[in-house]
């Protein structure tokens, strides 16, 4: 996400000088270049305005304090300007109410309602604890409902059935009333998109939330249609009380315009943002996170907090007592640490919250993918018990055997097992003193000219 921004940000900023003082003459150039970077990224042309007018004014004959270059003094305060266009702090669901608390979900067909739905529900569930119900009230799509139904069933969670032949705001009173009988926390409502914005949708999502008077009203918008996602929140909020919105598909836009135009536009918070297809891919929006990620700097709190929620700790613990007793890391421990980490949304999504990830080269981030590790996967999959327990064993034979049950050819095999190897020395590392560090030490020479894992072959993957 942000990519292209995040690479065109980073070079202006690197640009920059000046003499102690940040002075019109001297952050002329730059503002020009943040302007098109912006404009190249998407952004809505008033938000892209007021946003360089504001830098511009705090920056000129801004003292730069000792302890900072007059570079370094510009990226704060355009960091300070891209939390504040995109809304200071995470702004949480409101669910002081009545129980059920209801939150209505509005947006265009195709913008991943459904599926938020879904993701929103899980996220409810399991971080606070609420009893969950959800129901669709698309009308004109039976797979919809249908889709909803089972992304339920996947997740445990209570669906209220629905059908074509019935009425929306029926639907959604109908729902409400089990809610209240049935002692749910929060009850969500999936409503009929369309292709684009028109009355009839309008007038029914209208009359829906009058009847079940939401205490959210949500509008989901695909980050990828850029400064369109912002103009087709503004049609919606001036139809309804909106109170949020989620930005969809944001792993897929490179470029990021509809998270810095959204709120400017309508006013109104970005609530989540769904960073993948997997169901667990809604994280809460928060602009200082998504701000230091736009200008390369990482995310390591939201990588926190993933990690909190997805490592398995009985795993880890029993990870760190094996090594401790010196029996030593083998492939099935290696093939628990690929899987934790597809469980944490994959290679790209972790490095996306790396700090200085985007000043990579790029043959170095073409090893990085997800593709890759799920080969690995296949390739220890394809192995025998004892083999996973003693890769000495692992000798020609053997190897044309593992390569042909994954798929692979012999020369990836031997690459994998290369890799192995430094990650065993690595786990060697840390078991004894000073593990930290000396681990450390290690991945630093992994990211050498020989790229990830030591990996040959023109620094590409199998």
């Amino acid at each position: 996400m942000f990519e292209n921004l995040t690479e065109r940000l980073s070079l202006t900023l690197k640009n920059i000088s000046g003499r102690g003082r940040l002075t019109e003459d001297n952050i002329k150039e730059t503002l020009r270049e943040v302007r098109m970077a912006l404009l190249e990224a998407d952004v809505a042309l008033p938000v892209v305005r007021d946003f360089v007018n504001r830098v511009k004014e705090r920056a000129v004959g801004t003292e730069v304090s000792k302890s900072l270059s007059p570079g370094q003094a510009f990226i704060k305060i355009v960091n300070a300007e891209l939390v504040s266009v995109m809304g200071e702090a995470n702004e949480e669901l409101n669910l002081a109410t009545t129980p059920p608390a209801v939150i209505l979900m509005a947006g265009l067909q195709g913008a991943g309602k459904t599926t938020s739905v879904a993701k929103l529900a899980k996220h409810l569930k399991e971080r606070h604890k609420k009893k969950v119900l959800v129901v669709s009230a698309d009308v004109y799509r039976p797979a919809a409902i249908k889709q909803l139904e089972t992304l339920a069933a996947d997740l445990n969670i209570e669906c209220f059935p629905s059908n074509i032949e019935q009425q929306p705001v029926e639907i959604g009173r109908n729902a409400l009333d089990y809610g209240r009988k049935q002692f749910f926390d929060v009850l969500i409502v999936d409503t009929a998109g369309r292709l684009h914005v028109d009355d009839a949708m309008m007038d029914e999502i209208q009359q829906l939330h009058q009847a079940i008077s939401p205490i959210e009203t949500l509008f989901v918008v695909d980050a990828m249609t850029g400064q369109d996602a912002a103009n087709t929140a503004k049609a919606f909020n001036d139809a309804l009380p909106l109170t949020g919105v989620i930005l969809t598909k944001a792993d897929g836009d490179a470029r990021g315009g509809a998270a810095l135009s959204v709120r400017h536009i309508t006013g109104k918070p970005i609530k989540f943002i769904g960073m993948g297809e997997k169901i667990e891919a809604l994280e809460p929006f928060h602009p200082d996170r998504i701000a230091s990620r736009i200008l390369g700097m990482g995310d390591v709190l939201s990588l926190i907090d993933q990690m909190e929620r997805t490592v398995d700790k009985d795993k880890a613990a029993e990870m760190a007592q094996k090594l401790k007793k010196g029996k030593g890391f083998d492939l099935e421990d290696f093939r628990d640490q690929l899987v934790q980490m597809r469980s944490m949304g994959g290679m790209m999504s972790l490095m996306d919250k790396l700090p200085g990830m985007s000043q990579l080269p790029d043959n170095v981030k073409e090893q990085v993918n997800d593709k890759m590790s799920t080969r690995m996967e296949a390739i220890i999959s394809s192995m025998t018990p004892k083999e996973r327990r003693h890769p000495d064993l692992i000798k020609g034979s053997r190897k044309r055997r593992i390569a042909l049950g994954s798929g692979t050819e012999v020369q990836e095999v031997n690459k994998l097992l290369k890799q192995f190897t430094q990650m065993q020395k690595m786990m060697k590392k840390m078991s004894g003193k000073g593990g930290i560090r000396k681990m450390m030490g290690q991945m630093k020479g992994m990211m050498g000219p020989g790229g990830m894992g030591g990996m040959g072959g023109g620094g590409r993957p199998f």
